[in-house]
């Protein structure tokens, strides 16, 4: 009998229960400041987007900057609670697994629909569930990263390891039931049912402008008229127009949304890739917030009478060991001198915003799976000397890749942590050759490939409120970027995959954890509070540790 997938449908209700509290008190705060409540407040929000759209089609994306677009359109059969990674309903009102969890029956709405007026039920749901699956080409594919990396693959090309993909089938069990069946369970459901890129499009509209045409030229992709012109969800927010040669998105509000309408009448997102020059516009007032605000300008921001609105930890700053590139580095005594050697808690409160603290694991501490029973390494010179002499590892040189033309929320300044993290290791005797390569031109290919660098920074900001979105992602398997090979690992994140118990589940994570703390595939450093930058005119943005914030229940004050 399974009873994990019960409780999380029951624990999903009692959210959505004080999600709708949330609203309800966001409205009275709203009213009090002199909007009616009613969802016809009007005004624009003018955010300014560090980078392009790729294209608005949920499912060919992986990038924040193009999610962020994308929530406001769209909607997931489960979403999360605001200001958390929690759940609680979205399309869907309740979602139960069966059969051992490879099948997951979800309830539906009623009364939605898609911006083209076209209904919202089950058998939209299994449409977008069967595209997905069926995606035709190796370029759509390719492109469809978070799917194939959560569902293992695709009917075309087949799966993972496994050789056969997660996804069987959906049935339409009437107007508003789906049932979706799984060849196995998957631990990461139901949290990674509420991913942008799952997001539920219109049937009609997909086929109408061909949504599955994408097409590949050297290392440049095309999509079709669907994803650039008239991407069709159901969320509060419809797509007006994209201008590249102006640098704007602009979305109005949907008046026929089946929730609490949205109080803007507008979002127009503003490209402006330079820091420096949204900070300047946000004080000028030619626009209303921003993302990722460089932490050297939290005050000076908030001097000039801007806010800074800091999301909950949910990201992992690392240290990458690759055990290939360097042979002594299999020799976990100096994997251990490593971490001896770096001071987290300097390292946090020097170069890293404010908030941010120093880590022994890579698992934030609210999901599942986090323990404090896990080997700690306590900033130490002398542990450190000591280890690396027992490993006759005195006269050791590690090649420390760090990335370019970056800014991250746990690393906002790469070549900073970088250099500070340099300082450390050669005061306990290891020679650091820094080798500083552009992100996107060489840093992230060369991580991935044996051999090239020995460590390297990288870190990342969870998708999701499960622990294999973490320890999963870095160690489920052998990877390059680590060069390790320890079967307790993987067979203990596997284990975790494969059941939807949640104390089954969290027990094998929290192995997992013990484990990844005493072998080191990598150094966890610190987590940050990534930030926005808002306009004191501007109410209701509720900080998401997933960056899934949500513009419909922001007000904008009038001049």
């Amino acid at each position: 009998m399974l009873h994990t997938g019960k409780k999380r449908v029951r624990k999903a209700a009692l959210i959505g229960l004080a999600g709708a509290l949330v609203v309800s008190v966001s409205a009275c705060a709203e009213s009090d400041r002199g909007d009616s409540g009613s969802g016809e407040s009007g005004g624009t929000l003018v955010f300014g987007a560090a980078g392009k759209p790729k294209n608005f089609d949920p499912i060919f994306n992986d990038d924040g900057e193009t999610f962020r677009i994308q929530r406001q359109m769209y909607d997931t059969l489960i979403t999360y609670k605001p200001g958390t990674a929690e759940l609680e309903p979205g399309l869907a009102t309740e979602w139960e697994p069966s059969n051992e969890g490879k099948t997951w029956t979800f309830t539906l709405r009623e009364d939605v629909k898609f911006h083209d007026g076209t209904d919202f039920n089950a058998e939209a749901v299994c449409a977008n569930f069967d595209r997905w699956h069926n995606l035709p080409s190796a370029a759509a594919q390719s492109q469809a990263i978070y799917y194939g990396d959560v569902f293992g693959g695709f009917a075309e090309n087949k799966g993972d390891a496994t050789g056969e993909p997660l996804y069987k089938s959906c049935e339409a069990d009437g107007e508003n039931t789906a049932v979706v069946n799984l060849g196995k369970a998957k631990g990461a459901f139901p949290d990674a049912f509420g991913l942008t890129s799952f997001s539920i499009s219109s049937p009609t509209a997909m086929e109408k402008h061909n949504a599955d045409e994408v097409t590949q030229t050297g290392g440049a992709f095309s999509y079709s008229d669907y994803a650039n012109k008239f991407p069709t969800g159901t969320g509060p927010f419809k797509f007006e127009s994209y201008k590249p040669q102006n640098n704007t998105v602009t979305l109005v509000r949907n008046d026929d949304y089946w929730g609490e309408k949205a109080k803007l009448d507008k979002v127009v997102f503003k490209i402006i890739e330079d820091e420096n020059a949204r900070k300047q516009e946000l004080e000028a007032g030619s626009i209303q917030a921003y993302d990722f605000p460089s932490p050297a300008h939290y005050q000076s921001l908030e001097d000039n009478g801007q806010k800074i609105l800091s999301r909950p930890n949910f990201n992992i700053l690392y240290l990458g060991i690759n055990q290939e590139g360097n042979p002594k580095l299999k020799d976990v005594r100096v994997r251990q001198a490593i971490q001896y050697a770096i001071n987290k808690k300097q390292l946090a409160q020097n170069q890293l915003p404010r908030g941010a603290t120093g880590r022994d694991q890579f698992l934030p501490d609210t999901l599942d799976g986090f323990t404090k029973d896990v080997e700690k390494f306590p900033y130490s010179q002398e542990d450190a000397k000591r280890l690396l002499k027992e490993a006759g590892a005195e006269n050791l040189t590690l090649k420390f890749y760090v990335p370019t033309e970056v800014s991250r929320p746990y690393l906002p300044n790469p070549q900073a942590v970088g250099g500070a993290i340099a300082d450390d290791l050669e005061k306990v005797g290891i020679k650091v050759e820094t080798v500083l390569r552009p992100w996107n031109g060489g840093f992230k290919d060369d991580v991935q490939k044996l051999g090239k660098q020995d460590i390297h920074l990288l870190g990342w900001t969870g998708d999701y409120g499960d622990a294999g979105n973490f320890i999963g992602t870095f160690f489920g398997r052998e990877k390059a970027e680590f060069g390790f090979n320890n079967p307790e690992i993987f067979d203990a994140l596997s284990r975790a995959d494969a059941t939807v118990d949640d104390a089954e589940q969290k027990k094998d994570y929290e192995e997992a954890a013990q484990k990844i703390a005493e072998f080191i595939p990598a150094v966890p450093l610190t987590s940050s509070p990534a930030a926005l930058a808002v306009s004191p005119k501007v109410h209701g943005i509720v900080p998401s540790p997933l960056t899934d914030e949500r513009f419909s229940t922001v007000t904008v004050e009038e001049s």
